[in-house]
């Protein structure tokens, strides 16, 4: 069984499965945001322990295939190097398992902060719909709100 686990969850399909897991817990964040469901299964710790447990499994699939973990470091020597690394769908599913999460985490940040200012949550979708897409400029248009509501500009809050 464990074998058959192993050879249906290809690169391809743990893609998939990544993508289409984490849309529930964005769909809670942007409808349900103030709800028990939101506070105690998706801005607690319960996704990263799902994502680590698809990043775990990729990084031993990887170990597996004699990945060389080593030119991971050629991330930092340039853009064309970069470029290179990209090209490896290894790298490239550990990278979006990393930009899921942490877009995914600062979706729970602003909805939790958001409670102290009592942001309208009809208002709140629209930094939280950016995030999900992009993440850093949802987090721009989220501090901007947050401006707004809170009376003041904090830079280190």
């Amino acid at each position: 069984m464990i074998e058959q686990i192993y050879n249906y969850f290809t690169i391809d399909m743990l893609y998939y499965w990544v993508n289409l897991g984490v849309l529930p817990f964005w769909l809670i964040l942007i409808f349900f945001p103030t709800s028990n469901l939101c506070r105690y299964f998706v801005t607690s710790i319960f996704p990263f322990f799902i994502l680590s447990g698809a990043y775990i499994f990729l990084l031993y699939k990887s170990y597996l295939s004699s990945y060389d973990f080593d030119v991971n470091f050629s991330l930092y020597l340039g853009i064309d190097d970069t470029t290179d690394l990209f090209s490896n769908k290894n790298f490239l599913m550990m990278f979006w398992i990393h930009f899921i999460s942490i877009n995914l985490f600062a979706g729970g940040w602003v909805v939790k902060d958001s409670q102290k200012f009592m942001i309208n949550k009809f208002l709140l979708s629209i930094p939280l719909i950016i995030i999900y897409l992009i993440g850093p400029l949802g987090l721009l248009v989220y501090w901007l709100i947050r401006i707004f509501y809170a009376k003041n500009v904090s830079l280190y809050d």
